[in-house]
């Protein structure tokens, strides 16, 4: 399985887009200094020689643009069953909003008072951050908790949404 690799412009740098077989398997934030995190991906790729990683850059871009709310993308998702009901339950937090560990083990049918630490697991091993939107889980206490791309990355996305569903505009 060979994974090709686009790089999309963000306001904090160069966000990589992952593609195999026909779904995305990786949405990278950048390094510390901005470059793209393309490390072991595999190989850079005209995104208009594949369709899906021509989609995933056009759908990302329009979501860094306040212009696209919903992702509509195959995914292949890389974890365990229960890390996957996690995901698909990060996928249901509409835009715009934020909930939290305990109301995501919830709302996938698990029990928070013994599973809401095992859900912060797996929302932190969310390779595919911004398309399966992990940055939008917060602390029970209201606070901004870790963050794969950095508190202020998840800060800039949740006031991007914060914004653009108020109709305010973009932040970027």
């Amino acid at each position: 399985m060979v994974t090709t690799y686009a790089v999309v412009p963000a306001p904090f740098g160069q966000v990589t887009v992952g593609v195999s077989d026909g779904a995305v398997t990786d949405v990278r934030f950048p390094h510390a200094d901005g470059s793209a995190a393309t490390d072991d991906l595999g190989e850079r790729a005209d995104p208009a020689d594949d369709p899906v990683l021509a989609e995933a850059v056009r759908q990302l871009t329009a979501y860094l643009a306040g212009e696209l709310r919903d992702f509509d993308l195959p995914l292949r998702y890389r974890g365990s069953a229960f890390r996957q009901r996690v995901w698909d339950g990060l996928r249901a937090v509409p835009y715009g909003t934020t909930t939290t560990y305990g109301a995501l083990a919830t709302a996938v049918g698990l029990d928070p008072r013994t599973t809401a630490r095992a859900v912060g697991a797996a929302n932190g091993a969310n390779h595919l951050p911004i398309v399966v939107p992990c940055h939008r889980v917060i602390g029970a206490d209201g606070m901004l908790t870790g963050f794969s791309g950095g508190l202020e990355r998840k800060r800039e996305l949740l006031a991007l949404e914060a914004r653009v569903a108020s109709g305010a505009g973009t932040l970027f």
